[in-house]
């Protein structure tokens, strides 16, 4: 039996499938939920260290680029809270006890270490389908939380390319 549900999410479009199938899932069974999202330094919407390398060249311009690098952090930490107040609220409404929070680093690793320290009984986490050479380069955050998760792992699986476009054609 499950009691505590960790759920991690990111704000793309399988984000919501992942929550629905595991608020569903509480709901049915009286669990607990943990809502997660992780800040990866190395997705691509958050600032690189280019502003660095400018300051070298121009060193008078080193605290306007810090500045902006701390002040755009500050900005998707403050997104990433709100993402996560707005499921918090639908769990709370629905009558299903939650917690959320928001970690910094390697998705896969933060999932895996809150898992085991928060003693989470299941894993809800989605898959986006890559296969080949962009799972190799990209890597597969559901496919090493499988791997190292302290419990059991539910993978919710998003649209893949194939899936798209049958639906396209279809429509």
């Amino acid at each position: 039996m499950f009691h505590k549900i960790l759920v991690a999410m990111d704000n793309s479009a399988i984000g919501q499938h992942v929550f629905d199938e595991a608020l569903c899932l509480a709901q049915q069974i009286g669990a607990r939920l943990m809502l997660l999202h992780v800040l990866d330094p190395f997705d691509e919407r958050y600032p690189s260290s280019i502003g660095i390398q400018t300051t070298t060249l121009y060193p008078t311009f080193q605290t306007e680029v810090i500045n902006y690098y701390l002040g755009r952090w500050e900005e998707l930490k403050q997104e990433g809270v709100e993402f996560l107040k707005l499921f918090y609220d639908q769990a709370i409404a629905k009558g299903v006890p939650t917690e959320y929070t928001q970690n910094f680093g390697e998705p896969g690793r933060v999932i895996c270490q809150l898992a085991k320290n928060w003693q989470a009984d299941l894993i809800v986490v989605g898959r986006r389908g890559r296969k080949g050479l962009s799972e190799l380069f990209l890597g597969s955050v559901s496919n090493y939380v499988m791997h190292n998760a302290p419990c059991s792992v539910l993978t919710v699986q998003g649209p893949t390319k194939d899936s798209q476009s049958t639906q396209t054609a279809t429509n």
